[in-house]
């Protein structure tokens, strides 16, 4: 047969295995054929492997279980508590409190030097969160450029970041002193004679305790920022430049929006972590001049509590600064929202 060679033909008694399987096949001119037989398939067994005792549980309960009670321990239940207390008279001299429901936040609502302290928390978040932002951003994109030591200036930038704020709050002393400071000096030599008293008039004091917040934070917007410029489209910038875009245009137009999403996450960590001020205040100026010149209400907590030993209306004032800024973070959540 054409195209079968002679070894092609089984012996007989011998099985031909071929490649098709279930197929006869006879040979003309002869009495022997070939049986072609499939070789039986293996099946291989399922895996039957043991059911971990957790099912698909499992990882949860490791990974995420563990830190929902930390945050019950340590978030949720003090923030339950401090509620709790500030509808109590408990005075940190004496061992019980008593419930006087609503009696405390009428007593914030009535207070002569409330309006004054909801005053100076508005003003000294608004500038700082704003200087803060705007002065990180600027700082960025000067060096998202190549320049010479640029990386010595970066870590110059970022630096007070991580210092203490007790420590710049003694630095910062010795700057605006009105006798020696280093403000002082510079007012005098560029030739203002009236220079103002930064102890003693509570505008002032304000503005210098915002200053040195400003300072210290602006390493953190800086970096979140530079970040941010990284994953920036230059495409974009390029195809703006070639249209004829001015350099305001395209920072206004291509480049901010980019940056929207970290600008708003920036807007509401800097927002929580100034309203959370309390060591530079304490060290500058105990939330004076004039009594509660630069008194915020995270101050007010501190002095009510362990000044006046009034924990529970000290309560009080942290249970309506954490509703207002549950509200803020809300309402800037739900904008961000609509405009993505």
């Amino acid at each position: 047969m054409a195209g079968v060679s002679e070894n092609d033909h089984p012996t007989p008694g011998r099985e031909f295995r071929g490649s098709v399987p279930g197929v006869l096949r006879a040979f003309a001119g002869g009495r022997q054929t070939a049986v072609v037989r499939s070789r039986p398939e293996r099946v291989l067994p399922q895996n039957r492997g043991r059911r971990r005792p957790w099912g698909d549980y499992g990882l949860f309960f490791v990974l995420v279980v563990p830190n929902l009670v930390l945050l019950g321990l340590f978030v949720y239940r003090p923030l339950i508590d401090n509620i709790r207390l500030s509808f109590t008279d408990w005075n940190l001299a004496e061992p019980f409190a008593h419930f006087v429901g609503v009696r405390n936040y009428r007593e914030w609502w009535t207070r002569a030097d409330t309006w004054q302290i909801v005053g100076n928390t508005v003003i000294f978040t608004v500038f700082a969160v704003g200087g803060s932002m705007v002065l990180g951003l600027a700082l960025a994109l000067l060096l998202d450029r190549k320049l010479l030591g640029r990386n010595v200036v970066r870590s110059v930038i970022f630096a007070p970041f991580v210092i203490s704020g007790a420590a710049i709050g003694v630095a910062f002393q010795f700057i605006f002193d009105p006798g020696f400071g280093l403000v002082q000096d510079l007012l005098h030599r560029i030739g203002i004679s009236n220079v103002p008293d930064f102890y003693q008039d509570p505008h002032w004091a304000l503005f210098m305790v915002t200053v040195t917040y400003i300072w210290k934070n602006l390493g953190y917007t800086f970096v979140i920022y530079l970040a941010a410029l990284q994953g920036v489209q230059r495409e974009l910038l390029e195809a703006a430049a070639i249209d004829g875009a001015g350099r305001w245009t395209t920072f206004t137009r291509v480049l901010l929006p980019q940056l929207r999403p970290t600008t708003f996450f920036l807007s509401i960590t800097v927002m929580l972590n100034s309203l959370q001020v309390f060591d530079i205040i304490n060290v500058m100026t105990r939330g004076g001049p004039l009594g509660t010149g630069t008194t915020t209400m995270v101050y007010q907590v501190y002095q009510e509590s362990f000044r006046n030993f009034r924990a529970g209306y000290g309560a009080t004032v942290a249970t309506i600064m954490f509703v207002v800024l549950l509200i803020i973070t809300l309402v800037q959540v739900r904008v961000m929202d609509r405009d993505a």
